[in-house]
């Protein structure tokens, strides 16, 4: 199928970009009072926001042809540098404010060349708020220009410049190195964490094509004393990104279905393939943001590809001897797809950027999708056979699932019996204040009924290791017992006419649902399995924020009276180191193989009692990237989990 590429054309206005092309919305003043309302939290998730907001700027330079090399370097004390080859930062006076632009820029919320048309056509970022924001949440931040054969420099301090914007050299480059140290006492962890910041960064790269993005950590060395590092460069742009999603799974076509066109000056670009698996895997993004919880585009391309195929379906025939209707989520059933549109000025639900609203964007995506599926069709027509046959098969297993859904639902229909056996209950009803763990095994079940309080915690023991939801068709999720039993007892229901695996939580009966296994291998293989079970059937319970992983120990150290817990091998060392100074001569190590191990006092001490515990929050931070690992963790191909496992075994944190 013939590919028609649209590139925004540099000369169309976009090169006449200088200070006056910079306008100022409103000052700075609400982001250090009130942090989580710009970058989302002051944990992990914030802490890395503030590298992508950075990064964001560099790649809107590249949307507009100016920026082909973004470098992204982790320092030694966790600051880091993003550096560009674009125009850089204009750094003349600017009259309005009769200062420099680069000090507007930095310093000023909401002032940036975003605002006006004539610089940039489309941009992600925060509502603009970008590099002001980052400075703002830094001790430390240094900008850096290179432009008009001078570098010009400024440094700043908790977002406020130490000294004016200066001439420090001349350059024959041009580009924007920023250097920035988050700030202590903003954050709760300053420590960044090389995986994640690759992970986007390899997401942009498919995102736009030919735009060449490194990371380098300055922390770690290899073997050869070089420095840690990743280079990602696409020359393919979505279609590379539907095979990296889809490299563990058996793919149904050979061939991947790319479109890159532009509809209604819209830029739109597809690309799909269907495989063997029994999951949707539909990612969405919207000028490079990703929009976790779709929008209008996705609307779109769900009504395209539905109308498209069913029409193909049924005009082959193939439809005929089938007794019932065809539902829209067959179509999606084994199908990977990538969608990414860019729109100049686009609408939100929210502040997180997770919805698109534009009701044009809709339109746009389904002719998008409709034309160029069409033409696919009928110009493969063996592929095309074998994606309606394998839609007709999804509809048949749905068929066949919906008796044992409504066997689960009826269940949970039913007023006071029709909680679970195994399950405990707490005493408390209003959801907001009760938690229920999730708990490996009759033994630690046993252990965690005894030493909980009865009065907000509720233990569900879960015999063995769950299905794996990835390889099962989902007549066979709802009719296996234990899963049935954690639907049962969370009381949420799954399911409607317009999509058979929509998560209903109204009747939702903890907010927080703890997974609690071994602290050993085969305790985190059970975990994961759980945690693939919620991410594929009940994401939407991760995206609320209710999923969470309990941390027990590992050893239990004691020297006379003195006894205290280690939740690692490195911490056992430290331990020990202080204790002992490196002998363990009438030191007395436990190592726990299990929950069970444990009496429940230690447990609840060491891992239940909110006092003391460590709980981790699953998130969903990039879905792309989460759909990649579990994808790879529990499906058949064993090589790329096998590696995933060598290079991650001793920090690996495999949640979502």
């Amino acid at each position: 199928m013939s590919e028609i590429e649209k590139k925004v054309n540099p000369s169309e206005g976009n090169g006449n970009y200088s200070a006056q092309s910079i306008q100022v919305l409103e000052g700075l003043e609400a982001v250090r009072k009130r942090p989580s309302m710009y970058i989302g939290d002051t944990n992990e998730k914030g802490l890395h926001h503030l590298v992508y907001e950075v990064i964001d700027n560099s790649i809107d330079e590249a949307l507009v042809g100016y920026c082909s090399n973004i470098d992204v370097v982790i320092h030694e004390d966790n600051s880091v540098t993003v550096r560009d080859d674009g125009r850089g930062i204009p750094t003349e006076i600017h009259t309005k404010e009769n200062r420099s632009a680069l000090e507007v820029v930095m310093t000023v919320l909401h002032a940036g060349g975003k605002f006006d048309k004539d610089s940039y056509k489309v941009s992600g970022g925060l509502h603009g708020v970008g590099v002001s924001c980052v400075n703002a949440l830094s001790s430390y931040l240094k900008a850096e220009v290179h432009r008009d054969g001078k570098v010009w420099v400024q440094e700043y301090s908790i977002g406020k410049p130490k000294e004016n914007v200066k001439i420090v050299g001349e350059t024959n480059l041009t580009g924007t190195y920023i250097t920035f140290k988050p700030d202590a006492t903003i954050f709760q962890n300053t420590v960044y964490k090389y995986e994640i910041l690759a992970a986007r960064l390899r997401e942009l790269a498919y995102l736009n094509a030919g735009i060449r993005l490194t990371i380098i950590d300055e922390r770690q060395k290899d073997e050869n004393g070089e420095f840690k590092s990743d280079e990602f460069y696409s020359e393919e742009g979505l279609k590379e990104f539907v095979n990296y999603l889809d490299d563990t799974r058996v793919k149904l076509t050979q061939e991947i279905i790319h479109i890159v066109t532009d509809k209604n000056d819209i830029p739109v670009e597809i690309a799909m393939q269907y495989n063997t698996t029994f999951s949707e895997n539909i990612h969405s993004y919207v000028n490079n943001i990703n929009t976790i919880e779709g929008g209008t585009h996705l609307t779109g391309f769900r009504r395209g590809l539905t109308r498209t195929l069913k029409n193909y379906a049924e005009n082959s025939g193939i439809l005929s001897k089938l007794k019932f209707d065809i539902s829209g989520d067959d179509f999606r059933e084994g199908l990977t797809a990538v969608i990414s549109v860019k729109v100049a000025e686009p609408q939100f639900e929210g502040q997180t950027k997770t919805k698109l609203g534009n009701s044009e964007v809709s339109l746009a995506v389904d002719q998008s999708v409709s034309e160029a599926l069409s033409i696919y069709l009928e110009e493969n027509p063996r592929s095309a056979r074998i994606i309606v046959n394998k839609v007709v098969l999804a509809a048949q297993a749905r068929h066949a699932a919906r008796k044992a859904r409504e066997m689960v639902q009826r269940k949970n229909a039913l007023s006071g019996g029709g909680l679970p056996g195994k399950l405990s209950d707490c005493s408390e009803k209003d959801p907001s204040l009760t938690e229920v763990f999730l708990v490996e095994g009759d033994s630690a079940g046993g252990t965690a009924k005894q030493g909980r309080d009865r009065k907000f915690q509720a233990i569900l023991p879960l015999r063995g290791k769950i299905l794996n939801v990835e390889k099962a068709m989902l007549h066979k999720i709802f009719e296996n017992e234990e899963i049935k039993n954690i639907f049962t007892a969370l009381g949420v229901t799954i399911g409607t006419e317009d999509d058979s695996k929509a998560l209903n939580m109204e009747k939702l009966r903890y907010h927080k649902v703890i997974i609690m296994t071994d602290a050993d291998v085969d305790g985190s293989h059970i975990a994961t399995l759980i945690m693939t079970f919620f991410f594929r059937y009940m994401q939407d319970l991760i995206k609320a924020g209710y999923l969470y992983i309990a941390a027990p120990p590992l050893f239990l150290l004691k020297k006379g009276k003195k006894e205290t817990y280690a939740w690692s091998e490195q911490q056992r060392r430290h331990i020990i180191d202080e204790w002992a100074d490196g002998i363990e001569s009438n030191l007395h190590t436990q190592r726990y193989k299990g929950l069970g191990e444990m009496n429940a006092e230690q447990l609840w001490h060491t891992t239940m009692n909110p006092e003391n515990r460590t709980l981790q929050q699953v998130t969903i931070e990039n879905a792309a990237e989460a759909d990649h690992i579990f994808s790879m963790l529990m499906g058949d191909d064993v090589p790329p989990r096998r590696k995933f496992i060598e290079d991650h075994a001793t920090y690996a944190n495999i949640d979502a």
